[in-house]
């Protein structure tokens, strides 16, 4: 079993969100992969899903970003899963817009809401896939721009890494951590 957490903040007003777009690829996830509809459990959304013959959860917490803890300590639990059987998808506006970022382990890097994943599991070593939002514009506080909206002109190349980062997943749960890394760490042509 593996455990693949979006996180984000439940509500109308944070759809589309910098914020989510953990669960927006959770979302991609679930469509190309889901075996189940959406479930209330664990302080959030779960969807069952099947990523390269291996049964995976796919987890978006109800709790707010900052407490996405509680739920996933509960899913890990419940399953007795092993923190290398779990992978973290968030957003990071230290990262170019649309470029992706996976680690095995490490710091929360300023993100909250991976920071509160770590306390609560009481270990760093659990992986991650950032989503690069791009960095808050001059003047702009940081809270404010990661509850902001993409741009109209962003959108396009929102939706491509989307499935990119759907991909990512795939292969994590497939191939491993590793491999993952390997395929996705490099900078696209743009950059």
């Amino acid at each position: 079993m593996k455990l693949v957490v979006g996180l984000g903040n439940p509500g109308r007003k944070y759809v589309g969100t910098r914020h989510n777009i953990g669960w927006d690829v959770l979302g991609e996830v679930a469509r190309r992969h889901g075996t189940s509809k959406p479930k209330l459990r664990f302080r959030g959304e779960v969807v069952e899903a099947n990523l390269g013959g291996l049964s995976a959860l796919l987890l978006c917490p109800h709790t707010y970003m900052n407490r996405s803890g509680a739920s996933v300590l509960a899913a890990g639990d419940f399953y007795k899963l092993n923190t290398e059987d779990v992978l973290v998808v968030c957003d990071d506006f230290n990262l170019p817009l649309t470029r992706l970022r996976v680690r095995a382990a490490g710091s929360a890097g300023g993100q909250n809401g991976l920071a509160d994943v770590i306390r609560c599991l009481g270990t760093d070593q659990v992986a991650r896939l950032r989503f690069g939002i791009g960095e808050p514009p001059p003047a702009w506080d940081a809270a404010d721009f990661v509850l902001s909206k993409f741009k109209k002109a962003e959108l396009p190349d929102v939706q491509f890494t989307l499935g990119r980062a759907a991909d990512a997943v795939e292969v994590w749960a497939r191939d491993g951590i590793k491999s993952c890394m390997n395929q996705f760490n490099q900078k696209t042509s743009e950059e």
